[in-house]
């Protein structure tokens, strides 16, 4: 046997996501995979001596964290604009304090960009309208991203560049908010807030690898060794950004998706084979739809009208021809699609119809994932498990923005989202992740605050989120590890076995023991990509 390259890790609580070995105290890598994991006393006799051996100092161990559903290159991108939420923005004046600093900073005419406001979260419990943002800005264009993504808020000027009036339809699948006169109010609504995209200015591509550098620092940083990216809100292809990055040090192994709302249309589009190797450390994993909007944004297609509402269900935001063609290049290029759907009568759509397809993709990828997938009915949930379906959700939404929750979907209505232990129950493949920066969450990537919601079933402001929807800290990591990699189709990464990549992450309290009233404190001091220290706190 070849005894090269082989290091031992031991003195470790670990805990390794495999059920078939729930725990150990030492493993053996060599190469970057795990060649042997056990407790130290059964370990072959070869590893005992000569090898390098690291002492893991009785820290508790888990698997590198798989965030299955994020926008990386959008977050390193929003990290560099006004962050509209706690603690640096509570109102819509401080909103407007904080356009006004940037403008002073820089000419007439550049556009000014924020992200991050919710509605709940501003002292004013409304969201923000031009007339706000030209009190800090008139002469140039704002545009304010709502924390869902899904809704922009701009000022008079940004309108007038993109000519929107009162005269302006609204676009299949948006809305262009106006007010009682017919006047835009400078709020744009899910497909609406796209006819900004052809004006905002781009970061250059050697910017960009360098936003997502600085970003895989705090990656690793909280202990995140894996990514999915789901796509721009413009057709831009992020490939070549995870590309540079990787050969400057960027360590995340990474998953990319491609908007279909930007390409259906383009005969001429396609995915390289060579990009869809998932062996690679950068892949192209699939399609992206989206298919309606946001709980907190009241634009997710429910199956009954929001709270206070008579006739308002959310926004459909997804044709039938958008479906149709994801459907039949994902089957032709055995791809994966990926679904947004957060309504019950969204899921309900999208499940009935993959439902009608055998799989497609290579054997242990799901063929189809659905995202977010809050307000499942139990018919959706049966036949997603019948039909190797994977639903990939956000517990922090919940922790975060159970203010919005609340207010959208009344106390009792909340308490039945997300009914992650009846997903499980019914054998559906659930992943965890952030959806950063679609998060009102300051540090939206960090994993703690999500374990907390789903192990607690309390949000960050104190509300009681649905005490029969709790589950065990072991699940709730497994969902963000083994689960989740599985569901993007990584092969070889969730898990601390042997065979798998020695990704894992040592942290500064033993989350299977803590408070979980105390699980967001937690924090990595160290982390490990292939069995290579990449971060130490």
């Amino acid at each position: 046997m070849r005894t090269s390259n082989i290091s031992v890790f031991t003195n470790g609580k670990i805990f390794t996501s495999d059920e078939r070995l729930p725990f150990a105290d030492t493993m053996v890598v060599q190469d970057g995979r795990i060649i042997w994991i056990g407790c130290q006393k059964d370990m072959p006799i070869q590893y005992s001596t000569g090898k390098t051996v690291v002492d893991l100092e009785g820290q508790r161990i888990i698997p590198g964290f798989v965030d299955a559903h994020m926008h990386p290159v959008m977050l390193a991108d929003f990290r560099k604009k006004i962050t509209a939420m706690p603690p640096e923005i509570s109102s819509i004046g401080d909103l407007v304090q904080a356009i006004r600093q940037r403008r002073s900073v820089q000419g007439p005419g550049q556009w000014i960009e924020g992200w991050g406001y919710d509605e709940q979260g501003l002292k004013e419990k409304r969201s923000p309208t031009r007339y706000d943002l030209d009190r800090g800005c008139s002469d140039a264009p704002v545009s304010i991203m709502r924390t869902c993504a899904h809704i922009r808020c701009v000022n008079s000027m940004a309108l007038k560049l993109t000519g929107i009036d009162r005269n302006t339809p609204d676009p299949p699948g948006g809305e262009i908010e106006r007010d009682a006169n017919g006047e835009p109010t400078g709020v744009l609504k899910e497909n609406a807030r796209n006819l900004l995209a052809p004006l905002m200015p781009m970061e250059s591509a050697d910017q960009k690898v360098s936003n997502l550098l600085e970003l895989g620092e705090l990656l690793t940083s909280q202990g995140i060794t894996a990514i999915c990216d789901m796509g721009n809100l413009d057709p831009s292809d992020n490939y070549p950004i995870y590309e540079a990055a990787a050969q400057k040090g960027f360590r995340q192994k990474t998953g990319i998706y491609y908007m279909w709302d930007f390409h259906a249309d383009d005969p001429a589009f396609q995915i390289p084979k060579e990009r869809m190797n998932r062996n690679r450390q950068i892949f192209a994993a699939g399609l992206k739809l989206i298919g309606d909007g946001s709980i907190s944004g009241r634009t997710a297609w429910m199956n009954r009208p929001y709270r206070g509402a008579t006739d308002n269900y959310g926004i459909c935001v997804c044709s039938d021809h958008l479906i149709e063609t994801a459907i039949d290049f994902c089957k032709k290029n055995h791809c994966q699609l990926s679904m947004h759907a957060m309504g019950g009568r969204t899921i309900e759509r999208m499940v009935d119809r993959v439902c009608q397809e055998s799989c497609w993709t290579p054997e242990g990828v799901p063929h189809v994932r659905m995202e977010h997938v809050t307000d499942p009915t139990k018919d959706s949930i049966q036949k997603a498990a019948a039909h190797g379906i994977a639903f990939v959700t956000q517990p922090i939404f919940l922790y975060a923005e159970s203010a919005s929750y609340l207010s959208n979907l009344g106390a009792e209505w909340m308490k039945r989202t997300y009914p992650i232990p009846q997903m499980l129950k019914e054998g559906v493949l659930v992943g965890f992740s952030t959806d950063a920066p679609a998060t009102f969450w300051s540090v939206p990537s960090d994993p703690f605050p999500g374990l907390k919601l789903a192990v607690t079933r309390v949000a960050a402001d104190g509300t009681d989120c649905g005490q029969d929807a709790r589950i065990d800290i072991g699940t709730a990591l497994r969902l963000y590890t083994r689960c989740a990699a599985q569901a993007a189709g990584f092969p070889d990464i969730g898990m601390l076995a042997v065979g798998y990549q020695a990704d894992f992450a040592v942290l500064s309290d033993d989350i299977l023991t803590v408070s979980p009233d105390d699980m967001d404190k937690i924090c990595v001091t160290r982390t490990y990509i292939g069995g290579e220290c990449v971060y130490r706190r």
